[in-house]
């Protein structure tokens, strides 16, 4: 936790939005000042659905399961493990405290950032967003967003502020926040409508993901890592302006694990309930402070 004053981003969100509410923004580029690009989707559609009551499966690119229930098929019942009955009895004690404030998981892009979000999600009936998957559909894919950050990186930034401040609008979502999300004060500022939660993982284990996925090129090992941690330390102040950060490193001390790669999503959903708790509870004490005696 950082302060109060940024335990308190948050204290001004009141109602909330329809579930049925759909948004769209635009984006214009310097070679084509007059075209519009325009997204707009129903909650319902095309997004995780966090109040889908069926089992859900998270399975990241290692061998590893996330799931909100695990199923025995033996005998033909089925049987919750006791990890994931935990996190779903903390998301029930934390969630009226929150009273649907958005959540933002801020930090480098990984597989456990992305699985968090939507176990999070899930366990708190919220909805769960990617900010950069919906800057890449405004763009028309993946390679079409490299192309308009490459040739109008000034568009490419806006539409990323369109993007916050559409979502920061909404209630009851958790958003995987993409690095956009704290490189201007602009997009700061929409960051603290909600609370911010910075997921600080491991470097190996960022690098380890990047080479077995080959999509940044033919790097070497060494090469991805001194890549990294460039990346890192020109974000490292915008991560640290979260209301809250779990470290992984931290996390598997904490739970007795000798490798970060023991950590579960659950392990570290539970974490970040923990923290939101906490961050809840400084706002309830503010409230009742700020009270006329």
């Amino acid at each position: 936790m950082t302060s109060l004053i940024n335990s308190t981003r948050y204290l001004q969100f009141s109602s909330l939005p329809p579930f049925s509410h759909s948004f769209s923004f635009s984006s214009s580029s310097s070679s084509s000042s007059n075209s519009v690009i325009s997204l707009t989707r129903n909650y319902y559609n095309g997004f995780h659905k966090a109040s889908n009551s069926a089992k859900i499966h998270l399975h990241s690119s290692s061998t590893k399961v996330c799931s909100l229930s695990s199923t025995n098929e033996v005998s033909g019942t089925t049987t919750e493990s006791n990890q994931s009955l935990e996190l779903k009895n903390k998301a029930v004690e934390v969630a009226p405290g929150l009273k649907g404030t958005i959540i933002f998981l801020l930090g480098m892009k990984s597989t456990m950032k992305t699985n968090l979000g939507k176990v999070l999600a899930d366990a708190l009936r919220y909805y769960y967003f990617d900010s950069d998957s919906l800057v890449e559909e405004v763009a028309g894919g993946e390679q079409a967003a490299r192309d308009f950050k490459e040739s109008d990186e000034k568009g490419y930034r806006e539409s990323e502020t369109e993007v916050l401040k559409q979502l920061s609008s909404m209630g009851r979502l958790v958003v995987c926040a993409g690095d956009g999300a704290v490189q201007s004060s602009t997009n700061l500022s929409l960051v603290r409508y909600g609370i911010s939660i910075w997921i600080d993982v491991p470097l190996e284990t960022l690098a380890a993901e990047v080479i077995e996925s080959g999509d940044k090129g033919p790097f070497t090992s060494d090469e991805v890592m001194m890549k990294l941690n460039q990346l890192y330390k020109e974000m490292k102040d915008g991560y640290a302006t979260a209301d809250g950060r779990i470290s992984l490193q931290n996390l598997a001390y904490k739970l007795g694990y000798e490798d970060t790669n023991n950590v579960t999503t659950e392990d570290v959903a539970l974490e970040v309930l923990k923290e939101i708790e906490k961050l809840t509870r400084v706002k309830k004490m503010m409230e009742e402070a700020a009270r006329p005696f």
